[in-house]
């Protein structure tokens, strides 16, 4: 077993880059995505006993690695973008949201018997990620303080949940198509060029092409790293501060509200390699859930945080189908909101373009976008709410 640090960093580093090369060059495993696969690779680690289950490495990462990450992320996120999407998609992906937190609730209210005292965290990670995506499960995850083997339970029930879901919209709107108003033919007839380029700065959406988001190249200049490195640093200490001085509001939120606020600034805006580093620092995260993870440990956890992943997403898409009807919206609108909460920008992007539907890419992109800057602090609220209504 190794427990030299220097050898367990470099071993993580390693599993993060298999990580991305799996999901680079087989088209199945794509699909799965880099962030399972990390925590898969990094559960395997210690299952087989190669490393540790504690090391220093471990404590590093788990907190100002993944704090950084989540800043890096939120500084690509640009809420004037949000009129891309017009605000009958805007609209929809409100109710979407909405579909969530109430799925949120109604299942740990049903599953609450059988995951026991850790149910309201799952309740928040869970509309935190079918919200925004990864970074919001990573960060109301954390923040709540969501068992090594709870969180790499429920993120794996995640990915095939997720993936379940990207189905069920790719059909949806040839299936259902006769009981809704409204049509593709409006998104269909836009210009192919109406979808070439996504919107700068989205954290996990690569550019409508074949290019990939780990493995697209972009120019960094050593003074943008730097900057990046300083202020990152100075926002984990700002939002520590303020988490010492208000109590109530986590530490996590603050610092969430404070590189939102920054990212609006022009010159944040024009600093490259944050979105490169917050997705290092998000998949890193992963490999040491994983290590932490006993694999029966695991299964201790039961059935039931895969049976409250499929209810938190039936309700949404049911809650979004009836209201989105009331708005009138389409169903290639409803499906491409309704994948952009569960799944982020880049899968929302997929829908689009894969369907046939190129007006509906950027903002698609834009509402995926909005879920990043919502997701933590859905999260954090349904989180608090379940725990008052199951008196925890």
């Amino acid at each position: 077993m190794i427990h030299d640090p220097l050898l367990v960093a470099a071993l993580i580093a390693g599993t993060t880059a298999l990580a991305f090369w799996l999901d680079h060059r087989f088209v199945a495993l794509s699909k799965v995505g880099a962030a399972l696969m990390a925590l898969f690779l990094g559960a395997v680690l210690s299952n087989v006993g190669l490393v540790p289950q504690e090391s220093s490495v471990y404590g590093v990462i788990e907190g100002p690695v993944v704090s950084l990450a989540i800043v890096y992320l939120l500084l690509s996120v640009r809420l004037a973008d949000l009129k891309l999407a017009g605000p009958k998609m805007a609209a929809l992906f409100v109710v979407a949201s909405a579909g969530t937190a109430l799925g949120a609730v109604i299942g740990a209210l049903t599953f609450s018997g059988g995951i026991g005292a850790v149910t309201w965290k799952l309740a928040g990670a869970f509309t935190g990620t079918y919200t925004g995506g990864s970074l919001n499960f990573a960060a109301v995850g954390r923040g709540l303080e969501l068992p090594a083997s709870t969180f790499a339970a429920a993120a794996a029930a995640d990915a095939v949940t997720t993936g379940i879901w990207l189905g069920v919209v790719l059909m949806a709107p040839v299936l259902l198509v006769r009981f809704a108003p409204g049509s593709a033919a409006a998104e269909a007839a836009a210009p192919a060029g109406a979808a070439s380029n996504a919107v700068p700065g989205a954290a996990e959406g690569p550019p409508v092409s074949d290019a990939h988001p780990y493995w697209t190249r972009v120019p960094v200049s050593l003074f943008d790293l730097v900057l990046l490195a300083a202020l990152g640093l100075a926002l984990l200490v700002a939002a520590r501060w303020l988490g010492q001085q208000i109590g109530l509001v986590p530490e996590i939120l603050w610092l969430t509200t404070i590189a939102l606020a920054l990212a609006q600034l022009p010159r944040i805006r024009r600093l490259s390699g944050a979105e490169q580093l917050g997705n290092l620092g998000l998949h890193l995260f992963f490999v040491v859930i994983g290590i932490r993870s006993l694999f029966r440990a695991m299964l201790q956890v039961g059935p039931e945080v895969f049976l409250y992943t499929l209810v938190v997403v039936a309700i949404h898409g049911i809650f979004l189908f009836l209201v989105g009807r009331l708005l009138r919206g389409t169903l290639p609108m409803m499906a491409v909101a309704s994948q952009a909460a569960i799944g982020g920008p880049a899968t929302a992007m997929a829908v689009a373009v894969s369907r046939g539907w190129p007006a509906l890419a950027l903002p698609g992109i834009a509402v995926g976008l909005l879920g990043y800057a919502l997701g933590n602090y859905a999260g954090f609220g349904i989180a608090y709410l379940v725990r008052a209504i199951l008196g925890g």
